[in-house]
């Protein structure tokens, strides 16, 4: 297992330096995932929810995290992001209920991944649905959420091989 780096002489937290590290092309996927009611499934399929176009605004909500990661996550650098996509897509789970499958995907040209803000986006994105939806059934199930994959960086590729 790797050595932790974020850890000063002292044995206390610190932000890694990364100002020797190149500058690499770096990507990463994130998964989450929402199970709701087939009321809510129905009524964010036919754009029926008060609060508005759910999906919408989840996807806007995961794109502004995706850019303030680094304000939430303590340890995480600000980073330039050249792209934040979301996309969507519905299972039908047990018992009637629907499950909202979350991908994230992030992109920059840096010296330090996206993992964090590909996570951080996909979290923020279903706990944005959950948020829109409560009113309508509080028992929503949200998660799991990982880390697909990740390019770039001296550690290379990352996929996930088994399934969630």
């Amino acid at each position: 297992m790797a050595e932790f780096t974020h850890f000063n002489e002292q044995g206390r937290a610190k932000m890694v330096d990364v100002s020797e590290k190149p500058e690499t092309a770096r990507s990463a996927l994130a998964h989450s995932s929402i199970t709701v009611s087939k009321e809510i499934f129905d009524k964010i399929s036919n754009n029926e929810m008060k609060k508005g176009d759910v999906l919408a605004v989840a996807q806007v909500a995961a794109v502004m995290a995706a850019k303030k990661t680094w304000d939430v996550i303590p340890m995480c650098h600000p980073i330039p992001l050249t792209g934040v996509n979301i996309s969507f897509s519905w299972e039908q789970a047990q018992q009637g209920q629907f499950t909202l499958h979350i991908v994230a995907s992030v992109k920059t040209k840096g010296s330090t991944g996206v993992e964090m803000e590909a996570l951080t986006a996909a979290s923020v994105c279903a706990l944005t649905v959950y948020d829109m939806c409560k009113a309508v059934d509080k028992g929503m199930v949200i998660g799991p959420t990982y880390l697909v994959e990740k390019t770039g960086g001296k550690n290379g590729v990352f996929k996930r091989t088994e399934q969630i």
